[in-house]
């Protein structure tokens, strides 16, 4: 009983209350008065104004680079986890188990890479931040997605991971100084800047945010 009870609380407390699936989340932990207190704290004289060099990532991110819109990549990080919430507020589980041929991943799947890379390119960010200059390996997504198991859990059990996820990986770039933003790392064999890395995460959200809107829901047959 107790248990069950610590549980409840750990879960009003650290995650949004949900009405119906994932979609207006009740401003608990998220948006609560300690973490904006904190983030505030953290903010703007840290954060990257400017935009990376061409030579601070390998050329095949600049298609995600080139989607991110402005300079103020800390907000664009925060205002993409509520987009992201918007996008699946109405969707049900048969959406999320839709694919729009079959050898794509479903919604769940493309759910799941996103939370997963996201993780990987923050992680890789900690370490260049942290001015670890222990080359970092690459991953393979296909791998991932199959071993990730995204079918047997619920969409918005996973569109709750990625707000939680994209939090984590703003609270890490609110808390960075200058110098941090533009060390040089190595990931998968090519330099790549802490600076490009959070542009990189936007743009990747962005990319796959727009196959989800463009080519999976509204090929999605009505009920």
């Amino acid at each position: 009983m107790f248990k069950n009870r610590l549980g409840r609380i750990r879960r009003r407390r650290i995650l949004p209350a949900l009405d119906s699936g994932f979609g207006r989340p009740k401003w608990g932990a998220y948006n609560s008065a300690p973490r904006r207190a904190i983030l505030s704290r953290m903010s703007a004289p840290k954060t990257a104004t400017t935009r990376p060099e061409p030579t601070e990532y390998a050329a095949f991110y600049e298609k995600y680079v080139a989607l991110v819109p402005g300079n103020d990549i800390v907000a664009i990080l925060d205002a993409q986890r509520l987009q992201m919430a918007q996008l699946f507020a109405a969707r049900s589980e048969r959406d999320g188990n839709f694919r729009y041929a079959a050898d794509k991943w479903t919604v769940k799947e493309v759910l799941g890479h996103i939370s997963d890379s996201e993780r990987i390119f923050a992680y890789r960010a900690l370490r260049i931040a942290r001015a670890d200059a222990t080359p970092l390996s690459g991953f393979e997504q296909d791998d991932y997605v199959r071993a990730g198991a995204f079918g047997e859990r619920s969409l918005a059990d996973l569109a709750e991971e990625f707000a939680l996820v994209r939090s984590s990986t703003s609270a890490l770039f609110h808390s960075l100084g200058k110098e941090a933003w533009l060390r040089r790392g190595t990931a998968n064999k090519n330099e790549v800047t802490v600076r490009a890395l959070a542009f990189i995460i936007a743009g990747y959200e962005l990319h796959h945010r727009d196959i989800l809107k463009e080519r999976y829901f509204p090929a999605i047959p009505r009920a």
